[in-house]
């Protein structure tokens, strides 16, 4: 489980044939068989040469999320997994992305910025005004719902220490939504 609380940023070393290889002082302590939160997505650490960290990719994986795209020199967030005694600082995060988002606008004022993002609609009944949402991994608070988008506000310091600073109209980013609504929706569903 993760927080969505973002630890540091690292550099796509190789991608591509099932595996993933990321570069970040962070990793540098992850054991074999460790979970990491990489832009969202939760891998597994395979191979690990001093920070240099290599997770194997499954076609589910590549065929969900943003992940087939990532290129060398590319940037990813990245959390290890908060461990049983961890602080809980975000919201819970499994690291399972529902859907791929597209933005749609970036609004800025002063130095903050509105981020629009528009998501599979089949993910609109789990996103609430209020409510948490993962986007490329960080825990956010939706600021406004459409009738087929989400809004977040992003302060200076998320838009310094992730990716999401750098996200420009059309780029894709993995979204997680609220496990409870998941839940609820499921439960619903069962009744009827």
């Amino acid at each position: 489980m993760f927080t969505g609380i973002v630890e540091a940023t690292g550099e796509v070393v190789a991608s591509g044939e099932g595996r993933l290889v990321v570069d970040s002082p962070l990793l540098a302590g992850s054991a074999i068989g460790a979970s990491i939160s990489v832009s969202g997505v939760c891998l597994t650490v395979v191979d690990n040469d001093g920070g240099r960290a290599a997770f194997d990719v499954v076609p589910e994986t590549l065929d969900r999320t943003t992940l087939g795209g990532l290129r060398p020199g590319d940037r990813v967030n990245l959390e290890r997994a908060m461990p049983a005694h961890g602080r809980f600082d975000g919201h819970i995060v499994q690291g399972h992305v529902d859907g791929v988002g597209v933005v749609v606008s970036l609004d800025r004022e002063d130095e903050r910025v509105t981020l629009t993002i528009e998501p599979p609609p089949r993910l609109m009944p789990h996103i609430a005004e209020k409510g948490s949402i993962a986007i490329d991994g960080v825990s956010l608070t939706v600021a406004g719902v459409g009738e087929a988008t989400l809004s977040v506000a992003l302060i200076p310091h998320t838009l310094e220490i992730t990716t999401l600073g750098r996200l420009a109209v059309g780029d894709r980013a993995n979204l997680e939504t609220d496990v409870i609504a998941k839940y609820v929706e499921r439960i619903l569903e069962a009744r009827r």
